[in-house]
């Protein structure tokens, strides 16, 4: 059975300890959460069976569905010696967590490159992906690849995945049902093809979480919407008459504005 919109409407509640952000989406009727396990009380050397019984728990009472965000900071697209080894031992972590507490998936990105061997950058980070796909698939766990934000063209570190074409190289490499897409519209407002240019290119069949955000298309920044450009009545009315049925996770401002951009967005006419 399909969730009401309005319920499968959440937000990326960070590095902040699970339990808490459990609670407080219950507080407030929410039903989905991302969440961060590189830092703080969420770190992934922090999870004994205890705990994990007791979130799993804490999410069958509140009906809260979680997944794990891995950091986009961690250079997927790495090849150094040892320092390699170290990513695919991170993204199986995160994936061994997301199994642990029958999570919805793991939000994965492709990494950097440094304005150099970028065609390496970019095989470095498809053959990784591909071995975590087949990890996820092996343990029953989904993998959401992210469309990441263009930097500025002078900046020297550049997100690879951060447009069609980059993200249909990794779509076509990688066509495991566990390799799924993190729809980040304010990334993808950040390009010349935008939002639209990416339904159009991709569908909805492979969306696991759609990411929200405002921005004025110029640079990286999360503002609450209406305080940029994006429309995202036309969003939302373009993906769920395309049949999405899943979750959206808000990326910006206070508990308060996430709250009222969900009042908003529940009452679009669809």
């Amino acid at each position: 059975m399909t969730l009401p919109l309005i319920d499968r409407i959440g937000y990326d509640s960070g590095a902040a300890r699970l339990e808490d952000s459990l609670d407080t989406a219950a507080q407030h009727d929410f039903h989905y959460l991302d969440f961060s396990a590189d830092t703080g009380p969420n770190r992934l050397d922090q999870w004994p069976d205890d705990r994990l019984r007791a979130v799993r728990t804490l999410m069958e009472r509140h009906q809260v569905t979680a997944t794990v965000h891995t950091a986009s900071s961690v250079n997927v697209a790495e090849f150094a010696p040892h320092v390699a080894d170290a990513v695919d031992a991170y993204l199986r972590g995160n994936i061994d967590l997301a199994r642990r507490l029958d999570a919805h998936g793991v939000v994965v990105h492709a990494g950097m490159h440094f304005s150099s061997a970028i065609d390496d950058r970019m095989a470095a980070a498809r053959d990784r992906l591909a071995r975590a796909a087949d990890y996820a698939e092996n343990s029953g766990v989904s993998l959401f690849f992210e469309n990441l934000n263009r930097e500025p063209d002078a900046a020297e570190v550049h997100y690879l995945g951060h447009n069609v074409a980059e993200c249909r190289y990794f779509f076509d490499a990688i066509p495991s049902h566990r390799f799924g897409w993190a729809f980040t519209v304010n990334h993808a407002n950040l390009v010349p093809e935008g939002i639209d240019g990416f339904i159009d290119a991709f569908g909805v069949n492979r969306i696991g979480e759609v990411r929200l955000a405002d921005n004025t298309g110029a640079v990286e920044v999360h503002l609450p919407p209406g305080q940029g450009n994006i429309n995202f009545q036309s969003m939302f009315q373009r993906l769920e008459t395309a049949g999405y049925a899943g979750f959206y996770t808000m990326a910006f401002g206070s508990l308060d504005d996430k709250l009222a951009a969900r009042a908003l967005f529940a009452g679009y006419p669809l």
